[in-house]
């Protein structure tokens, strides 16, 4: 939720904390002296919020009671509770408490389940003591030799190395933040019907295998940490720019992927520099999720935000951990990218800002990368340092093989370079491509006034 006021409601977290934990999601208008409850037209909305909330706890504490082997069936009872408020909420209104609503209602389904199936019939009463008995509780930051986190447990469980790696992600965003196929399609640069196959094979595939529901240990858990941390960041980043919906930012996504990469390293195998790296560009990256839209919801472009409502304290959190993260001979693509969040932390202004040293950072990581994501990210760098003209001379190679044209930053960037060039038109033909690629109605918005900007 952004804050009305345009400030950091949200700053002054602990790292370890968990986002909107302490609040409630849907939000009571005031009209006057009067509050008003939301209408019926406002609770399709509100749900789908809440689910975003909430889904990935539910069905991790669920998978904790049924077993992983019935992924697909915590997954199922947790829907059924959102089709329950979609069905009973618009004409008894919204609990004080939705979230205990949607538990308890959840926790009623699992034990209408429980007594029916045949295949709980040997641990019925064990399970039926364990949901009666459902309470949640709060992640223990303090580790023994064991990780005390549901969620956690249900990321290392779908990051078995036996699953395909996008498999491993595909499952974790869905479960875990109740990511639709078509939403992590848009995360992947894939298609809907591409990634509900590989939702399937992995669901038969930890069936088949009997994977655990636990935390390994020793060198079985570094193997999984590559695949956590993957996780993790594509978390955070459907919570800094997201694929769909109203608002291109979602920070609950963003503290949250926080809460578990912060929980995660406080153990010692885990305590790595790249996950380090990891913290630190999560940390500054979060820092200026205040800046990012006006009060209206537009969003503002780097150089047109108030840097003075960049968190000072998460930045400071974002420095610390990168200066762990350069601990050791190991570099990844998270420390070029926290490198690259560093230089604009630090920059007063976006004038003072050090173009040359983000363009560095860029050439490392594109060499050891290839992704034609990073090579477009690049070119927006070049295009600071040396102009228009080389940012779109890197970003041949790129057009020719067609490898972003569906891609809605591709068209973006284009347009932009394009009416720096003073090409108008183009850059009109590109901004009204992006439109229809991006399913972010903020994002149409900003580049529809791009459009507009280009026809004078």
């Amino acid at each position: 939720m952004r804050p009305e006021g345009g400030g950091a409601s949200r700053r002054g977290r602990l790292p370890g904390q968990q986002a909107g934990e302490a609040e409630t999601v849907h939000r009571w208008r005031v009209k006057g002296e009067q509050v008003t409850a939301p209408s019926a037209e406002e609770i399709p909305r509100i749900t789908e919020k809440l689910f975003r909330h909430e889904a990935g706890k539910l069905v991790s504490m669920l998978t904790g009671i049924f077993g992983i082997t019935r992924l697909q069936l915590a997954e199922d009872v947790v829907q059924d509770a959102m089709i329950r408020a979609l069905q009973t909420w618009p004409y008894t209104g919204v609990p004080d408490n939705p979230s205990a609503w949607l538990m308890q209602t959840a926790k009623n389904r699992a034990l209408d389940v429980i007594r029916r199936e045949k295949f709980f019939h040997d641990k019925q009463p064990e399970i039926i003591t364990s949901l009666e008995q459902w309470v949640p509780e709060e992640a223990d930051p303090k580790f023994d030799d064991e990780i005390k986190d549901d969620r956690l447990r249900l990321i290392f469980a779908c990051c078995h190395p036996l699953l395909p790696q996008d498999a491993q992600t595909a499952l974790a965003l869905k479960t875990l933040c109740g990511f639709s196929p078509g939403e992590i399609a848009s995360a992947f640069l894939s298609t809907e019907v591409a990634v509900a196959k590989r939702l399937t094979r992995a669901r038969q595939k930890i069936a088949e295998l009997g994977i655990p529901f636990e935390i390994p240990a020793g060198q079985a858990l570094t193997e999984r940490l590559d695949g956590v941390m993957r996780v993790i960041y594509f978390l955070f980043n459907e919570g800094y720019s997201a694929s769909t919906g109203d608002s291109v930012v979602r920070e609950d996504l963003c503290f949250e992927a926080i809460r578990l990469a912060s929980l995660l390293v406080a153990h010692p195998v885990a305590d790595r520099p790249k996950l380090h790296a990891l913290l630190a560009l999560m940390f500054m990256n979060g820092a200026r999720l205040s800046a990012r839209e006006d009060r209206q919801g537009n969003i503002l472009r780097l150089k047109d935000q108030d840097r003075s409502l960049w968190d000072k304290s998460m930045i400071g959190h974002g420095l610390l951990h990168l200066a762990s993260a350069a601990q050791g001979g190991e570099l990844s693509e998270f420390h070029f990218q926290a490198g690259i969040a560093a230089c604009h932390c630090v920059a007063e202004s976006d004038e003072t800002t050090d173009w040359k040293r983000i363009l560095g950072y860029y050439d490392q990581w594109s060499a050891i990368s290839g992704s034609p994501v990073v090579t477009l990210n690049r070119a927006v760098a070049l295009a600071r340092v040396h102009g228009p003209e080389a940012g779109m001379g890197a970003l041949e190679a790129v057009l020719e093989k067609g490898e972003l044209d569906s891609y809605y930053l591709l068209h973006a960037v284009m347009g932009d370079l394009e009416e720096r060039l003073n090409h108008p038109k183009a850059a009109e033909d590109h901004f009204g491509k992006a439109i229809q690629l991006t399913g972010v109605k903020s994002e149409q918005a900003f580049l529809a006034k791009r459009l507009m900007d280009c026809r004078g």
